[in-house]
């Protein structure tokens, strides 16, 4: 019997833990700071138990790890690396479905020396994303071929017919981490040329769209760091490299004037008890004229009056003279808007999510036409069930935990799935839950 312990009962976990509690030789452990969560996932499983684990409880933290052959980390990404000191304390393997930052990757070592497995990345971006293009890769450089040219798309989005608020969004996570991912510098290759563009830019001039077919138009920003990935994928030399954010349109030029004005500003400001979102967005005018905050933020900001951008703001209820509602005097701007949008953006019952992934790939070959190569996948969430988020979230991270307890693949100290040995079983297993990417090949000249 292989005992799993899964961190943290968010949104994303129940697919997790409800496939591994579907395996006929697994016992799962969810801890969560709100046991009631974890009890909603386990929902009574005989194979399954819960219980309260809260932030600081380290001794506690550090015997359910080594009580159980796995742990899941599906808490805030800092964490992760305590989780994994513990587990290589303990020799037990860990999952995560986060991107590996420079402490976790400062334990590939002392993990490859203790033996174990810390299997990163394994969501969906990042995670299918890196699978899905690593499989076309290893298939170019095979056939004697090499890429060119590769640009990776990923959005969480609502899907078309739920599309129906002005920001063209909706939240299946959390909203702060989403705001704050507008906060990222970013850097890609183009052309040969490197292109680094500092967190307050990233909205402006760099985003570009596509068409997706059976979606329509969607717009990309720039997605972190798309560098990184030349060597993580073997792709010295290449002349463009480029990892991208799918949004509907409208969503990157709101983000710019929200970034502009400082509504994602962590630093803690004095707000009264009863101010309003228009004396809120009043802090943020710099020359009060008309004493109109919709007025005076246009002129500031060099956008029309009647904006859509603007819109959007009135649509959240940011002019209006509705209470912000904070209970504690110091807080962020950032806290107030995220709030705003997990109150007004959510998904409604009965709606439906949506995640769309394309890679573009141009491939050269010596003896033979190059190619255009396209990988796309389409993931609707479920009427009344999982959300796609979800599903393609942790259902990677499930299947990983799997083969690592199986046996089928056992590589000590810090890893990403990029190695056939992982990306395989995966994307297969994954398609028999139609979680499936449909790949297109196109010969020129």
């Amino acid at each position: 019997m292989k005992k799993v312990l899964v961190l943290g009962a968010g949104l994303v976990t129940r697919p997790l833990v409800r496939h591994l509690l579907n395996q006929p030789d697994f016992k799962v452990t969810v801890a969560s700071r709100t046991v009631s969560k974890a009890e909603a996932l386990v929902d009574g499983h005989p194979d399954g138990t819960t219980l309260t684990l809260l932030a600081g409880e380290t001794d506690k933290l550090e015997k359910l790890i080594s009580e159980h052959d796995l742990s899941i980390s599906l808490l805030p990404a800092p964490l992760h690396p305590v989780v994994a000191e513990l587990c290589i304390k303990h020799k037990k393997h860990m999952v995560t479905t986060s991107y590996v930052g420079p402490k976790m990757q400062e334990l590939d070592g002392p993990a490859k020396q203790a033996g174990i497995m810390v299997l990163n990345e394994i969501g969906v971006d990042p995670g299918i994303d890196h699978m899905s293009a690593m499989r076309i890769i290893d298939d170019v450089r095979k056939r004697g071929g090499k890429v060119s040219s590769f640009k990776s798309y990923c959005g969480g989005l609502p899907a078309p017919a739920d599309n129906d608020n002005p920001w063209g969004y909706k939240f299946s996570w959390s909203p702060r981490a989403v705001c704050t991912a507008g906060k990222n510098s970013a850097c890609y290759r183009l052309n040969g040329e490197r292109v680094d563009i500092p967190g307050p830019q990233l909205f402006t001039d760099n985003r570009h769209g596509m068409d997706i077919e059976g979606i329509g138009y969607l717009e990309s920003y720039p997605n972190r760091d798309s560098l990184g990935y030349i060597d993580i994928y073997g792709l010295e030399g290449i002349d463009t490299m480029f990892r991208g954010t799918f949004r509907y349109p409208g969503w990157c030029e709101t983000l710019k004037k929200v970034v502009d004005l400082g509504l994602l500003e962590e630093t803690p400001a004095t707000y009264q008890p009863g101010t309003t979102f228009a004396q809120f967005m009043g802090t943020f005018v710099k020359n009060p004229g008309s004493g109109d905050v919709r007025k005076d933020l246009a002129a500031q900001l060099g956008i029309e009056e009647s904006s859509a951008i603007l819109d959007r703001f009135e649509w959240l209820g940011l002019f209006s003279d509705e209470e912000v509602g904070i209970t504690d005097r110091e807080t962020t701007p950032l806290d107030i808007l995220a709030n705003r949008m997990e109150l007004k953006m959510p998904y409604r019952k009965g709606e439906r999510d949506m995640i769309v992934l394309c890679h573009d790939f141009f491939a050269k070959f010596p003896s033979g036409p190059d190619e255009h190569i396209t990988s796309t996948l389409i993931d609707y969430g479920q009427v009344e069930g999982d959300s796609s988020m979800a599903r393609t979230v942790s259902l990677p991270a499930a299947v990983g935990a799997k083969l690592i307890l199986a046996g089928k693949v056992m590589l000590p100290g810090v890893h990403v799935p990029v190695i056939p040995e992982i990306y395989n079983p995966v994307l297969d297993e994954l398609a028999t839950m139609d979680i499936n990417c449909i790949e297109k090949t196109e010969k020129l000249g």
